[in-house]
């Protein structure tokens, strides 16, 4: 049996509203899922915070080393060795200070010379007195008496490029006492002088007058 039309029209208008709701539905449906994401992904910036936290506890880390017994960094060399390169200094430079009228170059010059790279420029300074200096010194029968204390650390390196070892360079202040003819006199020096190492010791390879010190007022003994 066919419905009348004013039937038909309200089961159109019927389906009509019931579609549109379910569209509205399903929009609603899909804003809200969409927002729910969004809310999930907002709480991954916790997440993230968390691991700017882990980067802050990096940092920490880092800035923990600066603590004084992390903070200093590993020396050049260490200081045992930068003594007994001060040892060597003095030792050398208060030896070629000490001296008479009857020291010999051939018993003298080895103890010396075995403290330094043993090369030209070094014998040629590891040397007596000479000449007139000499000659004035055994007539008057001198003696002169040298003492060496490093006063501070000029350069210290170890160049790796150019292979060449690890050096010190340091202020020595050299005090010599001479006495000749009757009279006593005392001056200071400084000098820059420079160790190398060879092997497991230390050896001057050079030295140059950094400055001239207070000469020493003359002592006359005898008088």
């Amino acid at each position: 049996m066919e419905l009348p039309a004013e039937n038909k029209r309200t089961a159109l208008l019927a389906l009509a509203v019931l579609g549109a709701l379910l569209a509205v539905a399903l929009t609603m449906f899909i804003v809200f899922d969409g927002d729910d994401e969004d809310e999930s992904g907002g709480n991954a910036a916790p997440t993230a915070t968390s691991g700017g936290d882990a980067g802050a506890g990096g940092a920490d880390a880092d800035s923990g080393s600066d603590e004084p017994g992390n903070a200093a960094a590993t020396p050049i060399i260490p200081l045992t060795e930068v003594a007994e390169a001060h040892t060597v200094m003095a030792k050398y430079m208060a030896g070629i200070n000490t001296y008479d009228y009857k020291s010999n170059a051939v018993t003298w010059s080895p103890p010396l010379l075995a403290l330094t790279t043993d090369d030209t420029r070094m014998k040629q300074t590891t040397a007596l007195p000479s000449g007139k200096a000499w000659a004035t010194c055994v007539a008057e029968q001198c003696e002169s008496k040298g003492t060496a204390v490093v006063v501070r650390d000029a350069v210290i390196s170890d160049d790796l490029v150019r292979g060449s070892g690890r050096t010190i360079s340091s202020l020595v202040k050299v005090t010599s006492t001479v006495t000749s003819g009757g009279q006593s006199t005392t001056e200071s020096n400084e000098w820059l002088v420079t160790v190398r190492e060879d092997g497991p010791k230390w050896v001057v390879s050079g030295f140059d007058i950094f400055g001239l010190g207070d000469v020493g007022a003359s002592e006359e003994s005898g008088e």
